[in-house]
């Protein structure tokens, strides 16, 4: 009688170990004249054509068709405590001299997303200047 070959199998059984997860930045609460700035810089992006809208993070996320290009705070905010934030992935060089003249504009350690920048607004005079940079960041999402 022939003898059966015996055949193992070895796996190899292999623990993963998770990275510590980095901590999420807090997010703090939007003012309340923050979110009286924020509804009426939203009404204005309502208006313009082919907006979408989502939460985000307290926020509500503006799409132009499919490209987010804004966000603006309506329980929370990201960067300083009156700020929207508005994506340009690639900056065209005037608008990024414009960006590094303009103290208000800000990206590093307060968004370390690629491409996203805060505007910071601190008077009601500010809201004009806040939503040309939210009209740069649409005309540029396409």
């Amino acid at each position: 009688m022939k003898a059966k070959a015996k055949i193992k199998i070895r796996t190899k059984t292999r623990t993963k170990t998770k990275a510590p997860k980095a901590p999420r930045p807090s997010l703090p609460r939007a003012s309340d004249e923050m979110k009286q700035w924020s509804a009426m810089l939203g009404h204005e992006l309502h208006s313009w054509p082919h907006i979408k809208t989502n939460p985000m993070f307290g926020m509500l996320a503006f799409h132009r068709k499919a490209t987010i290009f804004a966000a603006l705070p309506i329980t929370r905010v990201i960067g300083a405590a009156n700020s929207v934030i508005f994506k340009i992935k690639i900056m065209p060089p005037d608008l990024l001299r414009r960006k590094d003249q303009d103290s208000r504009v800000c990206t590093g350690k307060t968004i370390r997303a690629k491409g996203w920048h805060a505007f910071e607004i601190n008077s009601e005079e500010d809201l004009r200047d806040a939503l040309w940079w939210l009209s740069q960041a649409y005309e540029l999402a396409k």
